[in-house]
């Protein structure tokens, strides 16, 4: 870059301070309420109804293979949410039938009717400590589908030790549901504990590839992210018509016979 008239080239160089990009330490949190087996708007083989949960764990899939692929050095674990939340799987591993063989025992309740976030943002604390002093960093993703219940959380303000992102699937607005209020909560928890730059994405209608694109996004290391403000990807697909040849400016009509 070349120097500012009037400034040193030195002092004008534009220069970026090296940094290691950590390995990752995820715990995918799955909301086992009895909204996660609501019907998304696409059928299965042979007809058969695909539900928010079976469009959870297949994108769930979808990410590991692709974190794997990125790097083999990445581990998951995996949580359930319903009052508070508990372990599926607590050790981290980055192997895929692993991972498939927990999200098979995922289970699913009556509704539960209330969502506290605590015990969850508890064991992430602890879970960061472990991961820092093995030069990682732990992130969670919590995969909400309430469309009436706000999560709630309490927790002293102290140190940001590991970061949250949210993916909340939810039924329109209604007489009985208040989605935009639960998408506020979320979006105070993820600034609430967030280490680096946290994302929420939301989608109410019921379609799997949605669900799939964000959690593409949620690729990202939150390391090397931008804000969400900022984030403009997907780009949209627009189509275009090819231009219309232009007519050479010396042609003109043939007078008529």
């Amino acid at each position: 870059m070349e120097g500012i008239e009037g400034e040193s080239s030195e002092a004008s160089r534009y220069s970026l301070r090296p940094s290691r990009i950590s390995n990752e330490d995820i715990i995918f949190c799955i909301d086992s309420d009895l909204e996660s087996l609501c019907e998304m708007k696409v059928t299965g083989p042979n007809g058969r109804p695909v539900t928010r949960l079976d469009s959870i764990k297949q994108a769930i899939l979808l990410f590991i293979n692709a974190k794997l692929t990125i790097n083999p050095d990445n581990r998951f674990s995996f949580a359930v949410l319903g009052k508070s939340a508990s372990w599926l799987r607590k050790e981290f591993s980055g192997d895929v039938e692993s991972a498939m063989t927990a999200l098979r025992g995922l289970p699913t309740t009556s509704s539960c009717g209330h969502a506290d976030l605590t015990s969850l943002f508890r064991v992430a604390s602890h879970e960061a400590k472990k991961s820092r002093a093995q030069n990682r960093i732990l992130r969670v993703i919590l995969i909400y589908c309430r469309s009436s219940t706000r999560p709630q959380h309490q927790l002293p303000v102290n140190e940001k030790c590991f970061s949250l992102d949210v993916l909340y699937l939810h039924d329109k607005p209604g007489p009985d549901n208040c989605p935009q209020e639960v998408y506020d909560a979320l979006v105070d928890a993820v600034e609430y504990v967030s280490e680096y730059e946290g994302y929420i994405f939301e989608s109410g209608q019921g379609l799997s590839r949605i669900l799939f694109r964000y959690m593409c996004i949620l690729l990202a290391h939150p390391q090397q992210r931008c804000t969400q403000e900022h984030l403009d990807i997907p780009k949209p697909l627009a189509k275009k018509s090819p231009p219309a040849e232009a007519m050479p400016e010396d042609v003109t009509s043939a007078p008529n016979q």
